[in-house]
């Protein structure tokens, strides 16, 4: 895009924040894109540690474009890739909800939202498996990936479960009925 990483970093982040729809999770298989294929500016190791950084952190899932940014250029590339990815996005919303409660019957509006609903599962569903495909180097880990997922999906039992068990759900469940 550019040869400047800081002006690259804003174009890609703010065209990203208007195509995030589901949030910023529902972006993870572009920001791996861009980040690790197209620009290499980080590999898949350092996209993953960075993922699993942003998801440990106290505030909201955006953290991933910070550290992200912060990873190119610093603390000017966290502030830029930080306000790309939310600036937008703001301005967006910010119009769009001052019209979008004026047309609450609105055939239109009823089937945007409820259009929007399977384009966000999708892309967070997307997200998982690049994160899974990036982070699991063994047939251990894809096992691992793949009962957890599993469990998550076949239960109703809640997913923080998972990491108390360390690898998985069922340490905690033979404990639990033991």
């Amino acid at each position: 895009m550019n040869d400047n990483p800081l002006i690259a970093l804003a174009g890609y982040f703010a065209l990203l924040s208007l195509f995030a729809v589901g949030g910023a999770n529902a972006a993870i298989p572009e920001m791996h894109r861009i980040a690790v294929e197209v620009m290499h500016w980080m590999s898949d190791r350092q996209f993953a540690d960075s993922f699993a950084i942003s998801q440990v952190s106290p505030g909201p899932n955006i953290i991933i474009v910070t550290l992200i940014g912060y990873h190119v250029a610093g603390l000017a590339g966290a502030a830029v890739a930080t306000a790309a990815m939310c600036g937008p996005t703001c301005v967006l919303a910010f119009l769009v909800a001052r019209t979008w409660d004026r047309f609450k019957e609105a055939r239109w509006r009823i089937a945007i939202q409820a259009g929007l609903v399977p384009v966000s599962l999708g892309l967070i569903a997307a997200s998982a498996f690049v994160l899974a495909r990036t982070a699991d180097h063994n047939i251990y880990a894809a096992a691992i990936t793949a009962v957890t997922a599993i469990f998550g999906f076949a239960t109703r039992i809640n997913p923080s479960v998972d990491f108390c068990g360390g690898w998985g759900p069922w340490p905690i469940r033979l404990a639990l009925e033991g």
